[in-house]
């Protein structure tokens, strides 16, 4: 990329960083979302339990991710051990957004015959330190659109980056689902279910059979709060139409 902050990354932070020289007992990178900035990775937060060779978890070129430990100075000291799978994957699912933001920003410069750097300096280096980075303005800006008038470009390129923005990014969507057990021991006890089931027509709710008398209830939208309503609404609702008809509801939310 062709963006890196300034400074230096607090402790705790995952970073993304490049094997460049592999020692005995330690390991030097380059701390890629930095400028100019390079950690060390002792032998002891490679991997729990007992290496023999270094070279068996990391090799020189491979990108990695590492959480900082100690800040002494310009010395940087990572772990790689203490990095989850999960955060990993959610670590490098955040940089191929930030590369994609900057391949758009790029993409809109090279238009109007604007350099990468030219754009970084018009809003680029503004809205990062705003927002926290590209992708996280480019959400509010579909958010709000009048948002795209904190840039330095001309009505014509800031209407073209919004188009870009558009075609290009999606506000992200929470998910949160339950299970319904719901049962009526009516003669018409299956009927009633399915009636109860059709009272949801809205578009943010999925419903589906798991195995009498389960049934999978998801709720997708663009806020957690939004979702959590409108899950506790769907519930609610398909629960109070099979009570009265005589037949029972229970509820238990997924985690």
């Amino acid at each position: 990329m062709f963006y890196k902050k300034p400074g230096l990354p607090e402790e705790g932070e995952l970073v993304l960083c490049t094997v460049k020289k592999i020692l005995s007992h330690s390991v030097f990178v380059s701390i890629d979302e930095y400028k100019d900035l390079e950690g060390i990775i002792n032998i002891a937060e490679i991997s729990p339990g007992r290496i023999r060779n270094l070279r068996d978890f990391v090799k020189e070129g491979k990108r990695i991710v590492c959480k900082v430990l100690r800040i002494k100075g310009k010395e940087v000291e990572l772990s790689l051990r203490r990095v989850s799978e999960k955060a990993k994957a959610e670590k490098l699912s955040q940089h191929k957004l930030e590369v994609k933001a900057e391949k758009l920003l790029e993409l809109v410069g090279k238009k109007f015959g604007i350099s990468l750097e030219e754009m970084y300096k018009k809003f680029g280096y503004d809205v990062i330190e705003k927002y926290g980075s590209l992708p996280e303005y480019f959400y509010k800006v579909l958010e709000n659109e009048n948002l795209i008038q904190e840039t330095k470009l001309n009505k014509q390129q800031a209407q073209e980056l919004l188009k870009v923005i558009k075609e290009n990014f999606k506000l992200p969507e929470v998910e949160i689902k339950g299970t319904l057990m719901l049962s009526c021991a009516k003669e018409n006890g299956i009927e009633i279910i399915k009636e109860a089931l059709l009272q949801i027509k809205d578009e943010h709710v999925m419903l589906r059979y798991i195995s009498a008398p389960r049934y999978e209830i998801v709720v997708k939208s663009k806020d957690f709060k939004d979702a959590e309503n409108i899950l506790k609404q769907a519930v609610e609702k398909i629960s109070s139409f099979i009570i009265s008809n005589g037949g029972t509801a229970e509820f238990v939310r997924q985690q």
